[in-house]
C-alpha cells in the first residue's frame, strides 16, 4: 500500500493556540432519538481532523450541528475563542465554514468554471443587465485551481466526462473559492480509486498547510483516514471514544476504538 503521507510533515496543532471551532458538550434531539450525547471537538487551522465512527455514531449529525444544518439541543460552539450561535448554513457560511458534501451537488452538463460560481455568479452592473462575467469567472477559477497545485485542471470540460477524483477536486475547489477558514468533507474518497484518493488526500494536506482546519468524515480508516490526517477523534453511540494522534496509531486500533470491542479479537477477527 503507497502511503500518502510519504515525503509530507504532519502537522499537530502547538498547545495552547486557540481552535478556530471549538465544540463542547454538544447535545442533538430528534424526538425521543438523542443523537448526540455530550459529544466535543476541536479543529486548530493547519491540520487535518477526522471524524469516524460506525453507522449511526453520531458523526454525520455532529459536522451538520458544525455546518449550521441542524442546531444543537445544548452545548458551547465556539468560532476562534468566542461563543457564536449558528442556525443555518448561512451563519456558518458567514464564520468562515464550507461544506463539501458527498453527492458533490455538481451539474454535470456544466464546465468547471461554471460549476465553480453556480448559485454566486459574478454580474456585471444593472445597466448591462447583469451579465455574467465569464472572463472574470475564468480568472477567478484559474487563481484558485493554482493555489490548489490543479493548474492542468480543464476550465471548459463538461464536469460529467472527468473521472471521479477531478470532481472531487472541482467541489473542493468550489468550497475554497470564498476564502473559507475551515473545509468540512463529507466521505472524500467514497468511490474513488487509490489513486485517485492518494491525490484528494494531497489536496486536502495543500489546503492545511495554507492554514486551512480541515474536518474529514469517512470510512475508509486503512487507505486514507491514517495516512492523510493529524488527528482522529473517533465517536460511538454519540459520544467521544477515542482521540488518537495519526502518527501514534494504527487503523486496527482505530478500528476497535470505533466498536468498542476487545482489542485481541478484534486484531484476531
Amino acid at each position: 500500500m503507497t502511503d500518502m503521507s510519504a515525503g509530507r510533515e504532519r502537522h499537530v496543532h502547538t498547545s495552547g493556540t486557540v481552535p478556530l471551532i471549538s465544540m463542547r458538550n454538544i447535545h442533538k434531539k430528534f424526538g425521543s432519538l438523542h443523537a448526540l450525547k455530550g459529544a466535543s471537538i476541536d479543529v486548530h487551522a493547519g491540520e487535518v481532523v477526522a471524524l469516524v465512527g460506525d453507522n449511526g455514531a453520531g458523526k454525520s449529525t455532529m459536522v451538520k450541528v458544525m455546518a449550521g444544518v441542524h442546531m444543537a439541543t445544548s452545548g458551547d460552539y465556539e468560532f476562534e475563542g468566542k461563543p457564536v450561535k449558528i442556525t443555518s448554513p448561512t451563519d456558518a457560511n458567514e464564520l468562515g465554514i464550507q461544506t463539501v458534501y458527498q453527492d458533490l451537488a455538481l451539474c454535470s452538463n456544466l464546465d468547471a468554471v461554471q460549476n465553480l460560481f453556480l448559485g454566486r455568479e459574478l454580474t456585471g452592473s444593472s445597466f448591462f443587465g447583469r451579465r455574467i462575467q465569464r472572463a472574470e469567472c475564468e480568472v477567478r477559477a484559474r487563481e484558485v485551481l493554482q493555489r490548489m497545485r490543479l493548474g492542468n485542471l480543464s476550465l471548459t470540460r463538461p464536469v460529467g466526462a472527468m473521472s471521479g477524483g477531478q470532481r472531487q477536486n472541482i467541489a473542493i475547489a468550489r468550497s475554497i473559492l470564498w476564502t473559507p477558514k475551515v473545509v468540512i468533507l463529507d466521505e472524500p474518497t467514497a468511490a474513488l480509486s487509490h489513486s485517485a484518493a492518494e491525490q484528494v488526500g494531497n489536496l486536502i494536506r495543500t489546503l492545511a498547510d495554507q492554514g486551512l482546519g480541515i474536518v474529514v468524515v469517512s470510512h475508509d480508516i486503512h487507505n486514507f483516514v491514517v495516512n492523510a490526517t493529524d488527528r482522529i477523534e473517533v465517536m460511538r453511540l454519540g459520544a467521544n471514544a477515542a482521540s488518537f494522534r495519526t502518527g501514534d496509531v494504527t487503523g486496527e486500533q482505530v478500528v476497535n476504538a470505533m466498536v468498542g470491542g476487545n482489542e485481541g479479537v478484534n486484531l484476531a477477527g
